[in-house]
């Protein structure tokens, strides 16, 4: 399909390429990835032909066709959308319009017979032609793509002009899919897109016929799409043949294969060295000597990458808040004509973790503006609990920094005395390092202002708190830092996300936004996309069976179980093929959901162990002679036993929840 032949690409002394050799096979799905900076984009600009290598070449074969979506700065204007997105069919469009024009031509009386003969055959082939491209379909082709991506049929209409950004780069990805090049090349393609777009998408690249590369900070998205990964550092490419979740694991142990093999060839380096130290200047051993500095020019030296740092950070600890955190009652907003919001109630209780979901203009973070109190509802009520201290983060959060502030001072603004140590580590995991920390906060770009919004949310007490969309610009490994941050926040969380692995590990509970009205859905992402797809249908009676007696210990019981289903009737005919098929599918469906319970179960007990031990360390201390002597010196100890205390308290609430919902699974299976 495509292959780079010794290819090279510098900026000036940085090397990003350096003799390169790589090829891309026919219907390849290439996940590209490498650290920030390793030369993603520069090297899908040059396969696009946008850019040119320093040194060697690229080898493309005749008739090649290749589509490359940026990761934004494109702009359409002068028709509407669904006109311009159908200027990626221009030769079919202009066959349309050839069609219609020899049918006006052969409408007319006066033509002569010998040209009526040439324009009915010039007709006839063009009308073959036409079918054969499936022209006929061209307008429902369009109207797919646009659908897909997020586009109403009201939006069609709309002149391009007036899209935002975002839209913008929707339309764009849409034209590209309407051309269906051989080679498709999509640097971030998820990033304007909310849930339901990147589904969509998702299941259309799994299905694209050629061969595609891209570039995503979504590992979910990576894993559903790709079957290969590029890893691009230390200026060379690395293929590994599985997805990105199993390269993640392939990697690292091909990291921990190559430090081996470098601490053995530094050691070795330094023995031989020393010889030559040694013996360099003395007569009878020269020779030798200078044998061993021609076999030390010849070893070929291992290079190895930094190790990627993994800080794992915990928010500072806050009062409990009540069992009930945030009530709306009857809440009815709007703007002008257009009504986002009506009558919609919902109840949030302490150690909730809620992900909004709903497409784009749904009305999610409005919704989110009338939780936190940020807006006032046309109509409702709203209600704070007991004791709640909220941190928002807005959509726009980043542009709210003071730009005179450096990157340290922003973090330590606001943040309590004793998290001060921890900011250079949380500046390290948000890619902040070195001399970047003393930059004002007015000169750094997007994504380096969201990621420092981000940053600072961690260091700043609260028990509930509110995310929209904080994932955005996020490379993967700040995104895991801000992950497992969530995972072990003890409080009551309220998020919206464009990332499916983010939603999947996070919420328990899902409010679908949409037609003005928001429902809430106990249960995780994936349950609620099954809900979707089989009409809202809530789960079968045997899924959620708790009237089954258990022993001691609050383990399943398997036996009671079965004895509490009611026999099977012999009278009744045997199940169909389609029938027993279908079970199947359920339950397999009902297999994965009870494991991924006994996984979440797990990663809980640890959690509660750890915070276990904790509270007996802080414990010792407080019993310690003349702890209490200080009442100042006492006190932040004090605060964090509570504090660990009540963390404790939640964990197990929610330990368990889980556990009878995976005894209820449990029941499901064994009836």
């Amino acid at each position: 399909m495509i292959q780079l032949a010794s290819l090279s690409k510098r900026f000036g002394e940085r090397v990003l390429l350096d003799a390169v050799t790589w090829h891309v096979g026919d219907a390849d799905r290439v996940g590209l990835c490498g650290p920030n900076g390793a030369g993603k984009t520069t090297l899908l600009k040059i396969l696009a032909g946008f850019d040119e290598a320093d040194g060697g070449e690229v080898i493309r074969p005749s008739g090649l066709t290749v589509g490359y979506l940026p990761q934004d700065g494109l702009m359409h204007a002068g028709r509407s959308v669904f006109d311009e997105a159908s200027q990626a069919l221009k030769p079919l469009l202009d066959m349309k319009a050839e069609l219609h024009d020899v049918e006006h031509q052969l409408a007319e009386a006066s033509l002569a017979a010998d040209v009526h003969d040439t324009l009915l055959e010039r007709y006839s082939q063009l009308q073959e032609r036409f079918r054969l491209a499936d022209g006929y379909a061209l307008d429902q082709k369009v109207a797919t793509i646009l659908r897909g991506l997020g586009f109403l049929p009201a939006d069609f209409e709309t002149h391009a002009e007036h899209l935002s950004g975002g839209w913008q780069m929707r339309l764009a990805l849409a034209k590209l899919l309407l051309q269906a090049p051989s080679l498709l090349l999509l640097d971030e393609p998820t990033n304007h897109l909310d849930l339901e777009a990147r589904n969509w998408l998702e299941d259309y690249l799994a299905r694209y016929p050629f061969s595609v590369i891209l570039v995503s900070h979504d590992r979910y998205f990576l894993d559903a799409v790709v079957s290969r990964i590029a890893d691009l550092s230390l200026r060379t490419i690395t293929d590994y043949h599985c997805n990105y979740s199993q390269y993640l694991v392939q990697r690292d142990e091909r990291m921990t294969r190559l430090r081996e093999a470098k601490k053995k060839q530094d050691e070795e380096v330094a023995r031989i060295q020393a010889f030559i130290d040694r013996f360099r200047y003395k007569a009878t051993k020269a020779a030798q000597a200078q044998s061993r500095i021609k076999m030390l020019e010849k070893i070929e030296r291992i290079e190895v990458p930094p190790e990627r740092k993994r800080i794992h950070f915990q928010f500072p600890a806050a009062a409990k808040s009540g069992r009930i955190v945030l009530e709306l009652a009857h809440v009815r907003k709007a703007y002008g004509a257009k009504v986002v919001l009506d009558d919609v109630s919902l109840h949030i209780e302490r150690g909730d973790r809620i992900a909004l979901v709903g497409p784009n203009g749904a009305g999610k973070s409005t919704l989110m503006r009338l939780l936190v109190g940020v807006e006032a509802p046309d109509a409702g009520t709203r209600t704070e609990g007991h004791q709640v201290v909220l941190q928002y983060f807005a959509q726009d959060e980043a542009t709210r920094l003071d730009p005179t502030l450096t990157v340290y001072e922003t973090l330590a603004s606001g943040s309590p005395l004793h998290m001060v140590p921890a900011i250079r580590n949380v500046l390290g995991g948000f890619l902040f390092s070195g001399d970047d920390v003393l930059k004002k906060a007015g000169v750094l770009s997007g994504g380096e202002r969201t990621r420092l919004a981000v940053a600072r949310m961690l260091l700043r007490p609260s028990n509930t708190l509110v995310l929209d969309e904080p994932t955005n610009h996020l490379d993967l490994d700040s995104k895991d830092v801000l992950l497992d941050a969530l995972t072990d926040y003890g409080g009551t969380l309220l998020f919206v996300s464009h990332d499916r692995y983010f939603v999947e590990r996070l919420a328990t509970k899902i409010i679908d936004v949409g037609g003005g009205k928001a429902r809430l859905y106990p249960g995780s992402y994936a349950e609620f996309l099954w809900s979707q797809s089989n009409g809202g249908a809530a789960p079968t009676p045997a899924a959620g069976r708790t009237d089954a007696p258990r022993p001691s210990g609050g383990k399943p019981n398997a036996a009671a179980a079965t004895a509490a289903t009611p026999a099977l009737d012999e009278a009744v005919a045997p199940a169909s093929y389609e029938d027993r098929k279908r079970d199947a599918a359920e339950r397999k469906k009902c297999e994965r959901a009870y494991q991924a319970l006994a996984t979440r179960i797990a990663e809980l007990e640890g959690r509660i162990a750890e915070r276990e031990t904790e509270i007996k360390t802080v414990e010792a201390a407080i019993a310690a002679p003349g702890f209490y002597a200080s009442p100042d010196a006492a006190k932040p100890t004090l605060d964090r036993h509570q504090a660990l205390m009540w963390e404790v308290g939640d964990l197990l609430s929610q330990w368990e929840m889980l556990q009878a919902e995976a005894e209820a699974k449990k029941t499901a299976l064994a009836t």
